[in-house]
C-alpha cells in the first residue's frame, strides 16, 4: 500500500475496500469502513483446560441471556431460589465427603492399629480431608495495605460510596501492581478487604474511580454465593477432586490400572462441578451487571462506560509497564536514580493511557465484540456490559471525587505508590 500524507497525519489505502485509512506507527493500523485488520492477532488461544473453557462458555451464554432479562433501567430478576438451594445443597454434598474422609481418616487411625493397611489408609484419608477443608482468606502479609487511620480521606471516599450502594466500608486496602481490583473477606470475622491494583488505579480519572470502587463495593451490596464460604469452597474442593483424579502423563502399567479404576469417580466429579457451575454463573452474572449499575449510579454513566473502556488497554498498559521497568533498570547508576524512576513509574502509565487515541478505543471494542471479551472467565463479556451501561438510565453520579479530594487521597497513596513501584522495578512483583 502507498503512505500519503495529508497535512501531519499519514493515510493508506484500505486494500480490501479501498477507504483512506489512517496510520499511526504506535497502533494497528484498521479501516474503520469493512473492519480490515482489526484484528491482526486473531481470536485468541483456546483457555486451558477442559473447566475453564466450559465456564467461558456458560458466561457467554448467561451474559447474552442476562443483557435481555436485565433491560433498559430495570433491576432484572433475582436468581431462581430453586437454582440457588440446588447451589448450596451441592455444596454441602461435597463438604459432607470431606466430613466424611476426616471422620473415616480419624476411626482407621484409632482401630486400625492391628493391622498395617488402617493406618496407612487413614493418613490417607486425613491428608485428602486436609487438602479439600473449606479454607479462609487469610490477610496478606508483606504487601502494601493502607488501614482506616493510614489514609482518612480514601476511607471517607471509600464509606461514601458504600453507603450509596447500600451497603458498609471495608477494613483495610491491599496494593498490587495488577490492572484488576476486587473485593472480598478474610479471617474468622470476615472483615471486608478491597484489592486494588495500581495498573488501572493511576489510568483512571478521578470519577472513573469512583465507578471502580461504586463497582466493587456493589458486590457486597448485591452478593455472589460463588464467593461464599459454602459455595466458594465446594468449588474448590471439586477442582481439586478433579486434578487428583486427572489421568497420569504417559503411564506405566501400574499407573493404567489406577486411572481406569479413578476413570468413573473422575468424570462423576466433573458432572457435579459442571451442574453446580451451571446453577451458580447465572446469578453470578446477575451480579456483575447490578454492581455495574451500581458503578454508574455513583459515578456516572458516563464514567462507568468509559471505565468498560479502560478495561480493554489492559495489556497495552502492562506492556508500557514492562517497558518502564526495563527501562529503569538500564538507566540505574547512568541517567536517573531508581527512587526517582520509581516515583514517576505510575505516572508515565498514566501518560501512556491518556495517548491511546479514540480511534484505537474503538478497535478494542470492536475486537471485544468479536471475541466475546472478558476480563476473566467469570465475567460477563465487556461489549455485553458495556451495551447494558449505555442502554441504561443514565446517572449523573452521586459521589463526586473533586479535585481536592482526589489530591488528599493522592498524598495517602504517595508513599504505597513508590513502593510499590520499586518492588516492580526491582522484580519483587510480577
Amino acid at each position: 500500500m502507498d503512505l500519503r500524507m495529508d497535512g501531519a497525519e499519514q493515510f493508506e489505502e484500505c486494500p480490501q475496500c479501498g477507504a483512506r485509512v489512517p496510520v499511526e506507527s504506535r497502533f494497528v493500523t484498521w479501516c474503520a469502513r469493512c473492519d480490515w485488520n482489526v484484528d491482526p492477532g486473531g481470536a485468541p488461544e483456546p483457555a486451558p483446560g477442559r473447566i475453564d473453557a466450559l465456564r467461558r462458555r456458560l458466561v457467554h451464554r448467561y451474559g447474552e441471556q442476562l443483557l435481555i432479562e436485565v433491560g433498559s433501567g430495570a433491576t432484572g430478576r433475582p436468581p431462581r431460589s430453586s437454582y440457588r438451594a440446588l447451589a448450596y445443597g451441592l455444596a454441602l454434598l461435597v463438604h459432607g465427603v470431606t466430613v466424611a474422609l476426616l471422620v473415616g481418616g480419624v476411626l482407621l487411625l484409632v482401630l486400625g492399629w492391628g493391622t498395617f493397611l488402617g493406618p496407612v489408609l487413614g493418613v490417607l484419608l486425613l491428608a485428602m480431608a486436609c487438602v479439600l477443608r473449606p479454607r479462609l482468606l487469610s490477610r496478606p502479609r508483606g504487601v502494601p495495605t493502607l488501614e482506616r487511620a493510614d489514609a482518612p480521606t480514601l476511607f471517607a471516599v471509600i464509606d461514601e460510596i458504600a453507603a450509596a450502594v447500600g451497603t458498609s466500608g471495608v477494613h483495610v486496602v491491599v496494593f498490587d501492581a495488577e490492572f484488576n481490583a476486587s473485593v472480598t473477606r478474610y479471617g474468622l470475622r470476615q472483615r471486608r478487604m478491597l484489592r486494588l491494583g495500581l495498573g488501572v488505579w493511576q489510568v483512571a480519572t478521578p470519577q472513573q474511580r469512583v465507578a471502580l470502587l461504586g463497582h466493587e463495593l456493589g458486590h457486597y451490596a448485591h452478593g455472589d454465593d460463588r464467593h461464599g464460604i459454602i459455595v466458594g469452597n465446594a468449588l474448590h474442593s471439586l477442582r481439586v477432586w478433579y486434578y487428583l483424579l486427572a489421568p497420569t502423563p504417559r503411564p506405566g502399567l501400574g499407573a493404567r490400572l489406577v486411572d481406569l479404576l479413578a476413570f468413573g469417580p473422575r468424570w462423576a466429579v466433573y458432572g457435579v462441578l459442571v451442574l453446580l457451575d451451571h446453577v451458580t454463573i447465572g446469578a453470578a452474572q446477575h451480579a456483575e451487571y447490578l454492581a455495574d449499575r451500581s458503578a454508574a449510579r455513583v459515578g456516572s454513566s458516563v464514567a462507568a462506560v468509559e471505565l468498560m473502556d479502560r478495561l480493554l488497554i489492559g495489556s497495552s498498559v502492562a506492556g508500557e509497564l514492562r517497558r518502564q521497568v526495563v527501562a529503569a533498570n538500564t538507566r540505574v547508576g547512568r541517567a536517573a536514580p531508581r527512587d526517582r524512576v520509581g516515583a514517576e513509574l505510575w505516572t508515565n502509565l498514566a501518560t501512556h493511557a491518556e495517548a491511546i487515541p479514540e480511534r484505537e478505543y474503538e478497535r478494542l471494542r470492536r475486537v471485544s465484540v468479536l471475541r466475546g471479551h472478558g476480563v476473566d472467565s467469570r465475567h460477563p463479556p465487556t461489549h455485553l456490559r458495556r451495551r447494558v451501561l449505555g442502554d441504561d438510565e443514565q446517572y449523573p453520579g452521586s459521589v463526586r471525587l473533586d479535585a481536592e479530594r482526589n489530591a488528599a487521597v493522592e498524598a495517602e497513596l504517595a508513599p504505597t505508590c513508590v513502593r510499590l513501584a520499586e518492588e516492580v522495578i526491582r522484580g519483587h512483583v510480577g
